[in-house]
């Protein structure tokens, strides 16, 4: 098959679980590009976007002696993700409840925990968390209460302990910018509430995004639509596809390409209701309309690394034919003193994908985000022909397989 020379391009970014606005996005790009830029020898500059406020920009750049325009927008859900962020204290730890007993009680955990170690770690950490500042707290408050009960009626002593639970609790959830753990929790039990379903109005969310890539298809000077999914925005990637191509395709449309990057597909499609999810996975594995790389990283902690997710979730057919698998291999890609600056900071190793690299291979097929964002090849020419790692996941570990509506 003759290459396909880019030289226009359309690419929809869709977050995972971030309740912030979309214009993050923009400054990341804008730093670690000009990052990468320097790193490898191209020209990247970043322009304003035409009617496209904070959620996109345009992109100019010559890569491989070729000049590219690319419009980069943001598919944003940050609204849905803030109301799905009580901001009560008691409120996480009814989640924490709640999440427990949807993966327990399913049965869905213990697939989970022999697939891959990390993103139980990850998962178990808000758990872990969320009670030590609960011991702590009541700690405090039974030491204060002793200490006060000497002087004072016991009726007003439970006052100070009481105090001192409420403060060491309150202080935690001030600091959780920094640990992560309620906003972990509110993002486990999103996915739990219905045990894998969409909620309505994130499948709305979904349908909206469908119908965007679907205009954009048949843009007149675009080449090639790539969507790409990050972190809990693959399995929204997924859903936006199948539905685009359960509706059918434009006759005449672009080349129309997906990238899941960091994905964390199985915990919510080991989940038993997700059954519209497990169903969006096998249509996707099964075309050839639509080449799907799924690019993840063993020392990311915080994605099911190397794991198929169509295979895992028991849902492969006999003729899949995507993703294509393949490792962003961080322990080849950065080096020494780079990984060592971003040890114990997993949070911000997870955004990587999306990050410079210092030591890429000089090779066209290399995992290069700016370059398969802005370079002059599609993503089936640049990484496509790749062979798959051979370090992947293909055992189907999910108890629940069901994919009827």
């Amino acid at each position: 098959m003759a290459k396909t020379e880019v030289r226009r391009r359309l690419v929809f970014y869709i977050p995972g679980f971030d309740p912030f606005p979309p214009r993050r996005y923009r400054e990341l790009y804008r730093r670690e590009g000009a990052e990468q830029a320097r790193l490898s020898g191209y020209e990247l500059t970043l322009l304003p976007a035409p009617g496209g406020g904070r959620s996109a920009f345009e992109i100019s750049s010559k890569m491989e002696g070729v000049a590219v325009s690319a419009r980069y927008e943001v598919l944003p859900w940050h609204d849905l993700v803030r109301r799905a962020m009580p901001e009560g204290i008691g409120a996480s730890y009814l989640q924490l409840l709640r999440t427990a007993r949807v993966y327990i009680g399913s049965g869905a955990l213990w697939p989970l925990v022999g697939l891959r170690k990390g993103p139980m770690i990850a998962s178990f950490y808000p758990v872990a968390v969320l009670l030590a500042q609960l011991f702590t707290a009541l700690l405090a408050g039974w030491l204060t209460f002793r200490l006060v009960a000497g002087w004072l009626p016991v009726w007003l002593a439970a006052g100070p302990g009481l105090l001192a639970v409420w403060g060491i609790l309150h202080l935690c959830q001030r600091l959780d910018r920094r640990i992560f753990a309620h906003y972990l929790m509110h993002d486990f039990a999103y996915v739990a509430r219905l045990r894998g379903a969409y909620p309505a109005d994130l499948s709305a969310r979904i349908d909206e995004f469908s119908a965007k890539i679907r205009a954009a298809l048949t843009a007149a000077d675009v080449d090639e639509v790539l969507v790409i999914g990050h972190s809990s925005g693959v399995h929204l990637g997924v859903s936006a596809l199948s539905r685009l191509l359960a509706e059918g395709l434009p006759e005449r449309r672009a080349e129309l390409s997906f990238l899941s990057l960091g994905q964390a597909v199985p915990m919510v499609s080991f989940l038993p209701d997700a059954t519209e999810l497990r169903r969006d996975l096998r249509r996707l594995s099964a075309q050839d309309q639509v080449a799907w790389i799924d690019v993840t990283a063993p020392s990311d902690g915080c994605t099911f690394a190397l794991c198929d997710p169509v295979a895992v979730s028991g849902v492969a057919p006999p003729d899949q034919r995507w993703p294509l698998v393949l490792s962003a291999a961080f322990t080849q890609t950065l080096s020494p003193a780079k990984r060592r600056s971003l040890r114990g900071r997993f949070f911000r190793l997870h955004f990587q994908y999306l990050c410079a690299f210092d030591r890429l291979p000089q090779r066209s097929d290399a995992y290069d985000f700016f370059r398969i964002t802005a370079g002059p090849m599609t993503l089936r020419d640049r990484l496509g022909g790749r062979r798959p790692s051979a370090g992947r996941i293909t055992r189907a570990a999910s108890k629940y397989q069901s994919t009827a509506p």
